[in-house]
């Protein structure tokens, strides 16, 4: 669960496509790392896709997850923990004449969270290739346990998710691409951390003490976002996008970012990113409660806090033709850094001692996420 973000993140790609094509015959090897906030994860993922005439094409990928964990949740709660995550992905697409459906089932399990979700995504393709309009929908079925010290306890509890989601794609002019997205997600059940506990003013020797959180079982979120895409007359591209998010647990949140690709010569490209993010921090969350049950929801989750954060991103991809074997038409070697800073509003560390509950300076947190990946095409 704490890290199924980061394999949904190498997959975020706002790019803008056509739906009368199908995905080329590839193989992508990757070694993923983040490591910051007392938080290390890092592992392999492998994705093959493979045609079967000019209709079908489908595509498997395997991607893990190793985890060591001293952040400041647990080393403040509990015990630094390691453990391990597997995601296997499957996937079909099916090309129509100008439609594009598709179709796939994603398996993720670590020890303490079993996740499963089926997904379907129907693309058309209309006006000459310049309007692409698609439409999606996914479903998430979760199981939420409790690990400690290896044994799994009787805890055990259930989440469903819901994704719907619209897209636009234009072609506005030679040189410029719009996109369009609109989302809507739909939980309910067990929402929340099981490991994060609430913190409220006691009369004990430090001042205050731990116990459960209480989320809501329900939580609906809404999301709208546009994308533009420019080609500059040096072969180059520079795009920005921006993303508007809001729920019902209260949090609204902001997103800008702006990038840049630059071919060099005939076989390097080079790309840089920066995206800031800000959020509200939800109604039910607080730093430091004033006494134990002191209202009905209760969170300290400091992904429920209000943050802003700044990632800068640098990538270099380089083409070459491989001597051996023939089969193989291209091969292609991809190097992405994104360097993460992210200040908190109300989240405070409690580590920093010597200070009255509530007044601790608040928590800030840098780090570095690292892609490497080789891509054949075949």
């Amino acid at each position: 669960m704490r890290a199924r973000w980061l394999a949904a993140a190498a997959f975020a790609l706002g790019a803008v496509g056509r739906a009368d094509v199908l995905p080329d015959d590839r193989t992508d090897l990757m070694y993923h790392r983040y490591e910051g906030g007392g938080v290390t994860v890092q592992g392999p993922s492998v994705l093959v896709r493979k045609k079967f005439g000019d209709s079908v094409s489908f595509s498997y990928q395997y991607y893990e997850d190793l985890i060591s964990s001293a952040s400041i949740d647990v080393v403040t709660q509990a015990s630094p923990y390691k453990e391990r995550r597997v995601q296997h992905n499957f996937g079909v697409d099916y090309l129509h004449g100008n439609t594009l459906y598709s179709a796939g089932f994603i398996s993720s399990i670590e020890p303490d969270y079993n996740a499963k979700t089926a997904f379907l995504n129907i693309s058309q393709s209309m006006f000459g290739d310049l309007t692409t309009v698609s439409f999606g929908f996914s479903q998430g079925w979760d199981v939420v346990g409790e690990v400690d010290r290896g044994i799994v306890q009787p805890f055990r509890a259930d989440a469903q998710h819901r994704n719907y989601s619209v897209a636009l794609s234009q072609v506005l002019t030679r040189n410029l691409l719009l996109g369009l997205n609109f989302e809507t997600d739909e939980n309910d059940g067990y929402l929340q951390n099981p490991y994060r506990e609430v913190r409220f003013l006691d009369a004990n020797a430090r001042g205050y003490s731990y116990g459960p959180a209480h989320d809501p079982n329900t939580r609906t979120g809404n999301a709208v976002s546009a994308q533009l895409k420019y080609y500059l007359p040096y072969r180059a591209a520079v795009d920005g996008s921006y993303r508007f998010y809001t729920d019902t647990w209260g949090i609204l949140a902001n997103t800008l970012q702006l990038g840049y690709t630059q071919p060099v010569a005939t076989s390097w490209t080079l790309d840089a990113t920066a995206r800031y993010y800000w959020q509200t921090h939800a109604t039910f969350y607080s730093d430091l409660f004033p006494y134990q049950n002191s209202q009905n929801f209760m969170s300290r989750d400091r992904e429920l806090a209000q943050f802003h954060s700044m990632t800068l991103g640098l990538g270099a991809s380089w083409q070459f033709q491989p001597p051996w074997p023939r089969w193989i038409d291209k091969g292609s070697l991809n190097f992405n850094i994104n360097r993460m800073l992210i200040d908190y509003a109300d989240f405070r560390n409690v580590l920093d001692s010597g200070f009255a509950p509530g007044t601790e300076p608040l928590y800030t947190l840098d780090a570095t996420v690292m892609q490497f990946f080789i891509s054949f095409w075949y």
